[in-house]
């Protein structure tokens, strides 16, 4: 137990432009979402636990519901995943999840983030193993076993779960979200995700300087900046 992970944030800035550039992140990722696995949230896990999320990070109803009719129509914008992988300061290593229509445009400009912030940026694969890519549900239950029991009756395989202060996070491959997922659904009534996501979860934690960290910090914001960029993580602690 004790597994540390970041719960992804789409912060909602404080400056307009900023704001809007979450709206655009989130429109481009449920439009995507939708048009790959159909626009019916009840049929459409994926997009079900995006929209949950997007109203949660206070997602304008109007954003939402354009991005799904839009994916509702034929033809469309092509986009494409695109994921980079670097080393930044002190350390700690970095993985950049992007929604593109131009892999060279956001390959060149993901790697001048890294040359502005003097850190390198990696070949597929040079980090991603320092990683889990888990499947990440957390919500309110004081019963761990009660939880463990469900996930097993459904033959889901569960990678960890922990319980703390009246709360419950299961962590299990990717692969297994959607099980995992409808798992919880049937056996718990009415339950909240406070956290419903697929995330990559560091295996070991770096430790920075305050220098570093600031380093660090201003490197994400670099890299947040960018229309394509969707998450970023990393494992410094």
């Amino acid at each position: 137990m004790g597994r540390a992970y970041q719960n992804r944030k789409d912060s909602m800035a404080k400056t307009s432009d900023m704001k809007a550039r979450v709206y655009s992140r989130y429109a481009r990722e449920l439009y995507v979402t939708a048009k790959s696995g159909g626009v019916d949230p009840t049929g459409n896990l994926s997009l079900r636990g995006l929209i949950e999320r997007a109203k949660k990070d206070q997602i304008p109803a109007h954003v939402i519901e354009k991005a799904l009719d839009k994916a509702r129509g034929v033809g469309g914008e092509d986009f494409s995943t695109a994921r980079y992988e670097g080393f930044g300061p002190g350390g700690c290593v970095v993985i950049i999840d992007c929604l593109t229509d131009n892999p060279n445009r956001t390959f060149g400009d993901v790697r001048q983030c890294f040359t502005k912030a003097k850190c390198k940026l990696g070949t597929p694969g040079s980090v991603s193993h320092l990683f889990d890519h888990s499947a990440i549900l957390a919500f309110k239950s004081d019963d761990e076993e009660a939880v463990l029991e469900a996930l097993m009756m459904a033959d889901v395989d569960v990678s960890d779960i922990e319980s703390e202060a009246g709360n419950v996070t299961v962590f299990a491959p990717n692969t297994e979200y959607f099980k995992a997922k409808q798992a919880l659904l049937d056996a718990f009534e009415n339950i909240d995700f406070e956290v419903d996501d697929i995330q990559f979860v560091p295996q070991t934690s770096a430790s920075l300087s305050e220098e570093e960290q600031v380093a660090l910090d201003n490197l994400i914001d670099m890299l947040e900046y960018l229309e394509d960029v969707q998450n970023v993580y990393h494992n410094a602690g």
